[in-house]
């Protein structure tokens, strides 16, 4: 009996081993940091990071296209100095701010 059951350990103790080393290397296929499943989140990220920079993308142009208008001849320091004390809020101190009552009253 015992020679039987060493027979029987000594033929099965490879192909289990084998069957071991397959299913690790399959778990690993789906479930492991560079498996199926990882794939899929990075590729979800991928397509998050896409968007951000479409985003960025078209915003870096509309301001590009703001910076164009204030370049060359195509406009005069004083349209400049009044456009820039419009968009920050600022005025000197020789100027007298009138404020305006909203309209629709």
């Amino acid at each position: 009996m015992r020679r039987f059951m060493m027979r029987a350990v000594r033929l099965l103790t490879l192909p289990l081993f084998g069957l071991a080393i397959g299913g690790f290397f399959v778990w690993h296929t789906f479930n492991g940091a560079r498996g199926l499943d990882a794939r899929e989140a990075r590729m979800a990220e991928i397509v998050t990071a896409r968007g951000w920079l479409a985003d960025a993308q078209a915003e870096q142009d509309t301001l590009e296209r703001r910076v164009a208008g204030f370049r060359g001849d195509r406009i005069d320091a004083d349209q400049l100095d009044e456009r820039a004390r419009t968009l920050l809020n600022y005025v000197r101190p020789d100027e007298i701010v009138v404020p305006l009552r909203p309209s629709g009253g």
